[in-house]
């Protein structure tokens, strides 16, 4: 690979810098859009909890962080007493 293959892109936020080879690479607006700002947590679950997401998640076809989230979001509407979005 030499020098002319790698173009520096100019960073449009503080503090990140990209690189990016003269073809392909990410293109501005790709790739799955942000849901706002998250934080992550860690959850310890018995054997049969985690087969059960993995079921889940294999038959509507989402990851795992996808699924939790909805199944919370949907518990604290419906203890909230508002209709869950589908």
């Amino acid at each position: 690979m030499n020098k002319e293959e790698i173009k520096l892109i100019v960073p449009k936020r503080e503090g990140q810098i990209s690189a990016m080879f003269s073809r392909g690479g990410p293109r501005e607006g790709a790739g799955r859009k942000g849901i706002g700002q998250t934080r992550k947590c860690s959850v310890t679950l018995p054997e049969e909890a985690w087969e059960e997401l993995d079921r889940r998640c294999a038959e509507q076809r989402v990851s795992k962080s996808e699924l939790i989230r909805e199944l919370i979001l949907e518990h604290f509407a419906e203890k909230a007493g508002k209709p869950v979005d589908e």
